[in-house]
């Protein structure tokens, strides 16, 4: 079974969705903007992508910069602002197992097939 981080306003995550289901894959979803993740869920999630917090968020965002946020801030405030913000983690996000894949380009999902 796949997690899906899933935005449905999005199109990159929409055709991610698309990619998985058309591979027969079963997938849940967790519309995380709605259901916000926890720390420890965030820390989790920065884990099994193997990336630091930075590398897994939307810093052209604006909230990014409305929280006074860098790519330097260190690792603690980036992901307490996932949690707090959950707009500002990068979409679409898959997990499986012990392993995650950010979406971008919709074929790096295929890491999971």
């Amino acid at each position: 079974m796949i997690t899906y981080w899933h935005n449905p306003r999005c199109s990159k995550s929409r055709a991610g969705l698309a990619l998985l289901e058309e591979r027969g894959q079963q997938v849940e979803l967790r519309l995380y903007l709605q259901d916000g993740p926890s720390l420890a869920e965030v820390t989790a999630l920065r884990d099994a992508l193997g990336l630091d917090a930075i590398a897994m968020m939307r810093s052209g965002e604006k909230t990014f910069k409305e929280l006074g946020l860098t790519k330097t801030s260190p690792e603690a405030d980036l992901l307490a602002a996932m949690v707090s913000h959950p707009i500002l983690i990068e979409r679409p996000i898959a997990t499986k197992a012990n392993m995650a894949v950010i979406g971008r380009p919709t074929e790096a999902l295929e890491a999971l097939l």
